[in-house]
């Protein structure tokens, strides 16, 4: 008797999990994953207005960077969106929740295109820190997909960010 007692205690807890991992478990990484993409979000908004805005004689080449770059958030952007909806949380983004808990800030003023790049390289070091901080606690709790996900996301940027680096010497 007593282990089926057992038994319908466990299942019960099972109807709760998501994935095999308890809501308590992925909420962590949820914050990290909403954190990472309101920076995401933030991000994209200024590369396409660096996108439209370049003017100089690295308008061509920046100009298609840019275009590269924010096409790449966007798709980063719905991945996390995505990997969030995995775990049973519905992302609820409008633009003011997505300011308020960005750590990046707008750019209102003209930038000359070396300040742009700049720019984006201080993005991606707080975007790094975002995948490095939901890295962990995908870890902690053995979470291997968003692990990977990160992973890739962390090896783009990385190249990405020596590119940048590169340009800029």
């Amino acid at each position: 008797m007593e282990i089926i007692k057992t038994q319908n205690k466990i299942a019960k807890n099972k109807e709760f999990k998501k994935l095999g991992f308890t809501y308590l478990e992925t909420a962590e990484i949820v914050v990290h994953l909403n954190t990472l993409m309101a920076n995401y979000q933030v991000h994209y908004n200024k590369l396409r207005n660096f996108h439209w805005n370049i003017e100089g004689p690295e308008f061509f080449e920046l100009h298609d960077e840019f275009e590269k770059e924010y096409n790449t958030v966007k798709k980063n952007i719905d991945v996390v969106a995505e990997r969030i909806r995995v775990f049973g949380i519905k992302p609820n983004f409008t633009l003011k929740k997505t300011l308020e808990l960005s750590e990046l800030k707008e750019t209102e003023q003209h930038l000359s295109a070396i300040e742009m790049v700049r720019e984006v390289l201080k993005d991606f070091e707080v975007l790094h820190e975002n995948m490095m901080s939901a890295l962990g606690a995908s870890l902690d709790i053995g979470d291997v997909a968003t692990e990977q996900m990160l992973t890739d996301f962390l090896r783009a940027l990385e190249k990405r960010n020596w590119m940048f680096t590169s340009y800029l010497k």
